[in-house]
């Protein structure tokens, strides 16, 4: 049990009705949830208002209400906490209720729009190499050490964060890498933490069915930084274009990384294949088994984030070069005609326009690039002919097909990735809407040495139609269809 005046610690309070010394079992945002004893934080949605379920919290059992409007007639007994920000709120008391977790580990963030589950998984990857026990937040699946936990989303509520940090503490973790979304940051999920580190990948389209403008999405991103400590390290990506202005006026110690521009650590490509990539990194080659320019320099912000929290860099770049490919990322294998076929998580233009500009560098040209790609229903519509466009273009052949639609009629979503197609493009693609036949096709369509690419879903086991998970998985499809068993 706690003490409600202990669990508002920190927070902007307007007026309080009622006692705050009074004893507090848990924090709820869903009102069904509540319990005795139990404090109910009203939350504004999109789709909902929590404050129109504090009589139903009370009833369910919450002596404390935390809300942004007070309602007209407050009940005895009950203690009600008016704030301007709730969302804000919730995530320090969320802290307060767990014993502020993040302050007894090293908890680094990663933010971005492509790379960010890489890099907190080869972080992940490389702090166990190095001997460390070591906690992941992320998007393919939460850890602590070897111990695998299901994940719901990229940035979790601060409840679950904070619990799952608790969890680790008690687990004697002493760093814990953690993906940092936009909706994540906008929502508050991760106020209330203290981060010793934050790192920025890159920035391209994605998710403006939410943030309305790039702009909006942008600063969103750059909110993270800016609430940094001095005690804190900011790394950036020096070869993205806002990876600059993500650091102005944050007050932590600045530093940035890149392949193609100064930076405070740079790396370089020396030899690329399907089986790997030969680096120089700090005047030292690594061979690497991961694939792609995007992946050099993932690796390379994985490095920079080992020199800053002060570790050897002979020992680092070791484990760096010794980490596997993370699920879904550029996994590829060889059919035994050699077709080259690949898996991929690349669901945004940037992303997909990077895999492919990799494929290409790699490739002799003398066989042919089939792709095998959709686009998520219920999502940024804008995005769709952009995908469509990039496919086709660094592509000899594209199919269209169904991503998880959700609610969306798919045949609908691939209309709007087709109408991205430069008309001389026209004749090198074909829509299926049945993503199981659309990888058959491609399998029939490769000729011994062609390589096929299959994007957009990556680590994922299930397609979601019309709000139902159906068991599905881009990696079985293609070693069925290309007779490889495991």
């Amino acid at each position: 049990m706690k003490v409600l005046k202990d669990l508002l610690y920190g927070v902007s309070i307007e007026s309080v009705v009622g006692s705050t010394d009074k004893a507090v079992s848990e924090i709820q945002y869903d009102s069904r949830q509540n319990r005795a004893n139990s404090v109910f934080v009203a939350l504004r949605g999109q789709a909902s208002d929590g404050h129109q379920h504090i009589d139903a919290a009370i009833q369910n059992g919450a002596t404390s209400v935390v809300c942004e409007s007070l309602p007209e007639v407050t009940q005895k007994g009950i203690t009600y906490v008016h704030t301007s920000n709730t969302r804000l709120a919730l995530a320090i008391m969320a802290a307060n209720f767990y014993d502020n977790p993040s302050e007894q580990l090293q908890l680094v963030g990663v933010t971005g729009t492509n790379g960010k589950t890489s890099i907190v998984r080869l972080l992940f990857g490389v702090f166990q190499r190095m001997g460390h026990s070591v906690g992941v937040i992320s998007t393919i699946g939460n850890a602590i050490n070897e111990q695998s936990y299901p994940a719901t989303h990229t940035t979790p509520d601060p409840l679950a964060i904070n619990a799952f940090l608790q969890k680790m503490v008690k687990a004697g973790v002493g760093y814990c890498f953690m993906e940092v979304s936009s909706h994540g940051i906008d929502q508050y999920r991760t106020a209330g933490l203290c981060f010793a580190g934050g790192v920025f990948t890159n920035l391209s389209h994605d998710h403006l069915d939410y943030h309305k403008t790039f702009a909006q999405y942008r600063d969103t991103k750059k909110r993270f930084f800016d609430q940094l400590s001095k005690e804190a390290f900011a790394l950036s990506n020096k070869d993205d274009k806002n990876g600059t202005y993500m650091l102005q006026n944050c007050q932590a110690q600045h530093q940035f990384y890149g392949l193609k521009t100064s930076a405070n650590y740079k790396a370089k490509i020396l030899e690329r294949d399907f089986a790997g990539m030969l680096l120089m990194v700090d005047s030292k080659e690594v061979w690497t088994p991961l694939v792609g320019d995007f992946n050099a320099a993932n690796l390379l912000a994985v490095y920079a984030c080992c020199s800053m929290l002060g570790k050897d860099a002979e020992e680092s770049l070791h484990a760096v070069s010794a980490i596997e490919p993370i699920a879904g990322r550029f996994n590829a294998f060889s059919a035994n005609n050699n077709i080259k076929a690949i898996v991929d998580f690349a669901h945004t233009p940037d992303a997909l326009d990077n895999v492919l500009s990799s494929i290409n560098k790699i490739r002799t040209g003398n066989e042919l690039l089939i792709t095998v790609v959709g686009c998520g229903g219920g999502r940024d519509k804008d995005k769709r002919p952009q995908m469509g466009r990039v496919a086709t273009m660094l592509s000899d052949k594209v199919i269209f097909t169904s991503d998880n639609p959700r609610d969306e009629d798919p045949e609908t979503i691939i209309k709007q990735m087709e109408a991205g197609v430069a008309p001389e493009n026209f004749k090198k693609f074909l829509s299926i809407a049945d993503r199981k036949q659309a990888i058959k096709t491609a399998c029939q369509l490769a000729h011994p040495n062609d390589i096929i690419l299959v994007a957009g879903k990556g680590h994922e086991t299930y397609q979601e139609i019309q709000g139902v998970k159906k068991d599905f998985d881009d990696m079985i499809e293609l070693k069925s269809n290309l007779k490889i068993s495991d």
